[in-house]
């Protein structure tokens, strides 16, 4: 099992480039960021966590860039996973997109894994031009375009939301092929998806008390779709607790992200000092 760290970025606090840094030099896998290109103010989408209109953290609203966010972190470090958690690839141009993440893939050296999401807040996606109800549909055909922009020397797709002609696009990325994890709710029906379209499972917070019956339906799912090995599985957690990590091990958990708080930068190295600390028994560095 490895260990990560997520920050929920925004235009105060510690900076990307800073707290990667940091991960690294703690003996941390990865680095994940999140993505909201804005908020409505008026909208019907209520958020997961509090059921309405409101927003658990203002940070919703002023979150950044995650693959400005990402570079800034590959600049600084040479070793570390560099992830979103989650990204929203509909909110942008396909082929533009493709190319950004190619782009910072070459340029890392083979770093990048795309963690994306459906989209809770329909508004925004609404904002983009993307129909709410074929939010699914829309991202299978832009994780399906930019495949074939990353592999193929002339690529062209032909779907309903994403349409293009033969076309050259280099660099390829560094991989030969980039991870793509989903974060979505533990549903059978978001485990087909990411059997026929993914290579692994973002948890959502709130349903860490269910994760290991969670984990026995996705190893269900995955193995009737005919996937061979076992699909990755990055689990969000809060405070480490051994035998809990030690269950989500042995049920298939194979990465643990933790999120840093928003605070003053000195605040957050001594937490991330701290939380090595705890993990460091734990296989921290192993």
């Amino acid at each position: 099992m490895r260990f990560g760290i997520v920050l929920f970025t925004s235009d105060r606090g510690i900076t990307p480039a800073a707290a990667a840094k940091a991960v690294e030099d703690r003996g941390f896998a990865s680095f994940f960021v999140p993505e909201h290109t804005h908020i409505p103010v008026k909208r019907e989408a209520a958020h997961p966590t509090t059921g309405d209109a409101s927003l658990p953290d203002d940070r919703y609203t002023r979150t950044l860039d995650p693959w400005v966010a990402l570079a800034t972190a590959a600049a600084v470090t040479e070793r570390i996973e560099l992830s979103t958690a989650v990204a929203l690839p509909v909110e942008h141009d396909v082929i533009t997109l493709a190319k950004t993440i190619a782009t910072l893939d070459h340029l890392s050296g083979g770093r990048v894994t795309l963690g994306a999401g459906f989209g809770w807040n329909t508004d925004e996606l609404t904002d983009h031009g993307v129909p709410p109800a074929k939010r699914r549909t829309v991202l299978r055909e832009y994780l399906e375009a930019m495949n074939a922009l990353w592999t193929e020397d002339e690529a062209a797709y032909d779907g309903q939301f994403v349409k293009f002609g033969p076309s050259w696009a280099w660099p390829k990325p560094a991989q030969q092929h980039v991870p793509v994890l989903i974060g979505t709710a533990g549903t059978e029906q978001g485990f087909r998806w990411i059997a026929q379209s993914a290579d692994g499972w973002i948890t959502t917070p709130y349903e860490n008390d269910l994760l290991l019956s969670r984990l026995e339906l996705l190893s269900k799912v995955w193995q009737d779709a005919g996937r061979g090995g076992q699909p990755r599985v990055v689990a969000l957690d809060g405070k480490p607790d051994a035998a809990r990590l030690a269950d989500w091990a042995a049920a298939g958990v194979t990465d643990v992200l933790y999120g840093l708080p928003d605070k003053p930068e000195a605040d957050v190295l001594a937490y991330l000092d701290r939380l090595a600390g705890k993990l460091a028994p734990l296989g921290l560095n192993a």
